[in-house]
């Protein structure tokens, strides 16, 4: 992080402003993304209170055009970019409406491409830098009263790993991170429940905001958490029936049953 530039989208609260205050806290320059700008400015005021530089900028992460004017306001030399920015119904299919799940989709699934356009051609001028997409556990595992959140998780999944191979096989060595962490303590999934938290237990956001520049810091190029969350890689392999058997058995699918958080 040291002597870096990273951008976060959704950086004016949860886990965006943690992660910035810790990229802070090893000395990275930040800009912070997001449609509040009171609360984007209070953290960018936190930034530089640990000595570093901050820039607030509204942005609307679903209008590619607004992105685009946006990262053009900035130097060119931005070297991480943290898709964060993420929205959640916790509505069932039916009672989710059709502007709900587009809104679902455009922010959760089509942002990081219009983010990640705009500074991607300069990383591999500079062949440097990383992409981080905040993605998550539902991206691994469908869950109920998510069937928005957990497809849009499921496509960022997609996105960055495609993303990753893509640099791979054009031999560029700028980074591409997946982050997929079970239910994070900030509200946004406020009400929710686990059934075994000693393997899987709601995650404290600060633990979760070090794990992930640890992670950037360390040119990872996946941080499932808690652990006990990548056995759903594992049990891929199962039929179908078993592997929902398995995963309710888990309590996955009664997490949602009195979800009450903010999107």
């Amino acid at each position: 992080m040291a002597g870096s530039r990273i951008l976060i989208t959704g950086g004016g609260s949860g886990i965006g402003r943690l992660m910035a205050l810790e990229a802070a806290r090893r000395g990275a320059d930040v800009v912070l993304w997001d449609l509040d700008l009171p609360a984007a400015d209070a953290v960018a005021a936190e930034v530089r209170e640990l000595g570093r530089e901050a820039v607030a900028q509204v942005v609307d992460v679903t209008d590619a055009a607004a992105v685009e004017r946006a990262a053009g306001e900035l130097p060119d030399d931005v070297d991480v970019v943290i898709n964060n920015a993420g929205i959640v119904t916790g509505r069932t299919l039916i009672q989710a409406s059709e502007s709900e799940i587009r809104r679902t989709f455009e922010v959760n699934t089509l942002a990081p491409y219009w983010v990640t356009k705009q500074f991607l051609p300069g990383m591999m001028a500079r062949d440097s830098g990383a992409i981080v997409t905040i993605a998550s556990a539902a991206g691994l595992v469908g869950v109920a009263r998510q069937t928005d959140y957990s497809a849009s998780k499921f496509a960022a999944f997609g996105f960055m790993e495609s993303l990753r191979n893509e640099l791979r096989h054009l031999g560029s060595r700028v980074g591409a991170l997946t982050v997929a962490p079970y239910y994070i303590d900030t509200g946004m999934f406020e009400g929710v429940r686990t059934k075994v938290p000693l393997l899987l237990p709601i995650l404290d956001a600060e633990k979760v905001a070090s794990r992930v520049i640890d992670a950037i810091e360390k040119g990872r190029v996946q941080l499932i958490m808690p652990p006990f969350a990548k056995a759903v890689q594992a049990i891929r392999f199962l039929p179908a029936p078993v592997f929902d058997w398995t995963v309710e058995l888990f309590g996955i699918q009664d997490s949602m049953d009195e979800f009450k958080g903010r999107g």
